[in-house]
């Protein structure tokens, strides 16, 4: 069912206990986002629950829109100005989507007010350094997936994520870059080529990795598990050791 003008101006519009203006959208079968510029931005809160809603976006200008539920969608992607339409938002559930690759969570970053998000049911909770990276992005964000982001944890996911200089680190340059290749596979592209490497080359290090290396050595950084297994995957990256490379070097320094 397509989400009409006529749609919007008949569904259910009610005041909250806390007073706050709410319109119903939930279990409509909607495919997509649209029209919602008949409300003339009357709502602190939309519920979009229960839709067949692909993409987040296509948003008029809602500047009094601090609350967004969409559980139970099939997102997949998100449109990079969202935050434009609705930069008072502070309220944003996603929960049970497709949201895959991290990169796909990069335009939540720009909305300056958010802070409570929640991703729970989505693929991209699965991925490693998951609550890391969204919470060096999202920086305003104080709970994220129902627990609250402690100071502790917003400490260390900078000190993984961002350099001293506050660049994105290698690893979160590393996750980045495989999500953006993930997201391009779920997409049909066939592949990415790198120029500057030929097959003669491949196992040898301190060169430029053909995507294949380079991918494996990226998910080994996305497994690791203590941050000096990070920085020292990291270092290889840099260097353009393979991982075989890299096993191989211990395995000389223990001899």
């Amino acid at each position: 069912m397509k989400l009409t003008p006529e749609l919007v101006a008949r569904s259910q519009s009610t005041l909250s206990p806390l007073k706050d203006r709410e319109l119903d959208l939930r279990g409509l079968k909607i495919p997509a986002i649209d029209n919602l510029g008949v409300t003339r931005d009357q709502n602190d809160s939309i519920d979009l629950t229960d839709n067949d809603i692909r993409v987040l976006g296509n948003l008029p200008s809602l500047p009094r829109l601090t609350q967004l539920v969409l559980s139970n969608n099939v997102i997949t992607s998100i449109a990079p100005k969202i935050a434009n339409a609705a930069p008072g938002l502070i309220t944003l559930v996603l929960t049970n989507n497709r949201l895959d690759a991290l990169a796909s969570l990069q335009p939540l970053a720009r909305f300056p007010r958010l802070e409570y998000l929640t991703l729970i049911g989505n693929p991209c909770t699965r991925k490693p350094h998951y609550r890391e990276w969204v919470i060096t992005r999202c920086k305003h964000v104080r709970v994220l997936d129902f627990k609250r982001v402690k100071e502790k944890e917003r400490a260390l996911a900078k000190s993984l994520m961002e350099t001293e200089d506050g660049r994105p680190s290698t690893l979160a340059a590393s996750i980045a870059s495989s999500s953006k290749l993930a997201m391009q596979a779920t997409d049909g592209a066939s592949g990415t080529f790198e120029p500057g490497f030929t097959q003669k080359q491949k196992g040898q290090a301190g060169r430029l990795m053909s995507a294949e290396e380079r991918k494996a050595l990226e998910e080994a950084i996305d497994r690791a598990t203590t941050l000096e297994e990070v920085k020292r995957l990291e270092e290889r990256l840099r260097l353009g050791y393979t991982i075989e490379a890299s096993k191989q070097s211990s395995a000389d320094t223990e001899i």
